[in-house]
């Protein structure tokens, strides 16, 4: 996972993509399956993202057999870490 933080002042909404790549999980179907249960969990978690916060999921090939519950405790585990780091000043 990529996280940057909003300008100050920024008012947008939060952005967030997902990407799988292809020599992760050649299978296309596999891809699209992984893409569609990020963006699920991610649609529930956007509106609690500072505005103007960018973020890209990158899924890899252990997500195809993930439960959407070991997906979502990652997903929360990682944007925890990368708001935490930023708010250290470590990353940006």
């Amino acid at each position: 996972m990529h996280y940057r933080a909003g300008e100050t002042g920024d008012s947008s909404p939060a952005l967030v993509g997902v990407v799988v790549p292809k020599k992760q999980v050649a299978r296309a179907t596999h891809r699209n399956r992984i893409k569609r249960r990020v963006r699920a969990l991610m649609s529930e978690r956007v509106t609690g993202l500072e505005p103007g916060a960018r973020v890209v999921v990158r899924g890899l090939a252990g997500a195809d057999g993930a439960t959407s519950e070991e997906l979502a405790a990652d997903v929360d585990r990682l944007l925890a870490r990368d708001r935490r780091l930023l708010s250290e000043g470590r990353r940006r």
